[in-house]
């Protein structure tokens, strides 16, 4: 196939979508320049002022927070509704221009969430972005338009058909343009109490994590930071916490069920040698404190002024976290690398952000020998090499060994039957 170029958009309600002209794939060979006939109908579909071949716009578009080099999008274009993307799909695949989503990081939209299977602080209770997504409505490669579980259907649950759902849920983009998500909620608890406390070791902190959750504590986040992301959070965001192993925690519930979650949390504690519960009550403190843990990457990048960041991610069964996160601290000091940990522990899962200097030739590949290690590791103890980040580039070849050849082909052949021109954030995840 020759690709000719790349397209990107952003929405209103969902990640924007760029137009590369070269894939980060670099097996591919890719012209230069959308043909102003191809522009041209992008304006009609879309609006002339939802459409910008700007340089400063392109070179805005160009960086997402990965190390992965990349050229400018040819253009960048804002859809307003469904219909807008339906046309402009269809208009990228009769002329093989490729499809490049955009998803600013942290402040993502819920179909860019939706998207990468994104989770965060509060899955250990509530779950990912796979366990709250009821129905999606999806611009196919071609323009066409389905709604994964039927048009404006919000059941609790179902046993009607394929999962079309969970097969967009996590797909990064590959698939199809996720332009609506219909999504499970919650209500506001009567209580919220954030807490701190500190650990004299790492192995105590998770030990600690999974007597938690092994006694059913309904625990709303628990986040584990190392020492060393600890100091960088206290430099960045201004707080004093003990330069140790710590757990960020949040109970959620009735005013007397929060209070039995804490007395039983705070046996647990003390039972693994740790401090007494520095508190987060009003929402003032626990939002800073929850900021803090938020801006962790921020933090760690400061630590280092002028370098860059490569966070990586795995997760692990809670019987093996302790064992995995003390192997990898040790794997750290013994490469000389400077990388805090920080984790979603309920879950398994945990971030090593690495500071690097991108000229350092020696210091990259120590970096990507200690990321494989890092993932095979997981693999071994039965988990899987992205929690949370997805597969990218970077990990397709982890993939592979997670799931094995008959599991990559069936991937392969589905990718195939949905954007059979290979338009949709080519060169991905497969």
């Amino acid at each position: 196939m020759t690709v000719r170029s790349a397209m990107c958009w952003r929405y209103c309600y969902m990640p924007a979508l760029r137009a590369l002209s070269g894939r980060r794939n670099h097996q591919f060979q890719v012209q230069r320049g959308l043909h102003s006939n191809i522009i041209e109908a992008l304006k009609a579909a879309t609006g002339t002022e939802n459409i910008s071949t700007a340089t400063v716009v392109r070179e805005q578009h160009r960086k997402d927070e990965s190390y992965h080099s990349c050229k400018p999008p040819d253009a960048v274009v804002w859809p307003q509704n469904v219909e807008q993307v339906s046309r402009m799909a269809r208009i990228c695949f009769e002329n093989d221009v490729p499809i490049i989503p955009f998803d600013p990081g942290a402040d993502a939209s819920l179909c860019g969430m939706a998207a990468t299977s994104a989770s965060g602080t509060n899955a250990v209770r509530y779950g990912t972005m796979r366990e709250n997504v009821i129905n999606l409505e999806v611009v196919l490669a071609d323009g066409r338009i389905v709604h994964t579980a039927g048009k404006e259907r919000r059941f609790r649950k179902t046993s009607a058909g394929y999962n079309l759902t969970n097969l967009f849920v996590g797909s990064e983009g590959t698939l199809g343009i996720i332009t609506k998500t219909t999504l499970r909620l919650y209500g506001i608890p009567e209580a919220m109490v954030s807490a701190v406390c500190s650990f004299p070791t790492v192995q105590a902190a998770i030990d600690c994590t999974v007597q938690i959750l092994q006694c059913c504590i309904p625990i709303a986040r628990i986040e584990f930071l190392d020492d060393m992301m600890v100091d960088a959070c206290n430099r960045y965001s201004n707080l004093s916490y003990a330069i140790a192993s710590t757990l960020f925690l949040e109970f959620h519930g009735t005013e007397r069920s929060v209070e039995e979650q804490v007395q039983a949390t705070e046996e647990i504690v003390k039972a693994n040698s740790g401090s007494d519960f520095a508190w987060a009550k009003d929402q003032e403190t626990r939002n800073k404190l929850w900021q803090a843990r938020h801006s962790a990457w921020y933090a760690a990048r400061a630590m280092h002024p002028g370098c860059e960041g490569y966070s990586t991610d795995v997760c692990v069964p809670l019987s093996k976290l302790p064992e995995i996160i003390v192997t990898t601290k040790e794997d750290l000091v013994r490469s000389k690398l400077t990388g805090p940990i920080v984790g979603h522990v309920g879950d398994g899962n945990f971030h090593c952000l690495m500071i690097m200097d991108p000229q350092n030739e020696d210091e990259m590949m120590r970096i990507k020998e200690f990321t494989y290690r890092l993932a095979r590791r997981a693999l071994a103890m039965h988990g899987t090499c992205t929690g949370e980040h997805g597969i990218g580039l970077g990990k397709r070849q982890l993939l592979a060994e997670e799931i094995g050849a008959v599991g990559m082909k069936v991937m392969r052949e589905i990718k195939a039957a949905l954007d059979p021109k290979n338009i949709m954030n080519p060169g991905k995840v497969v």
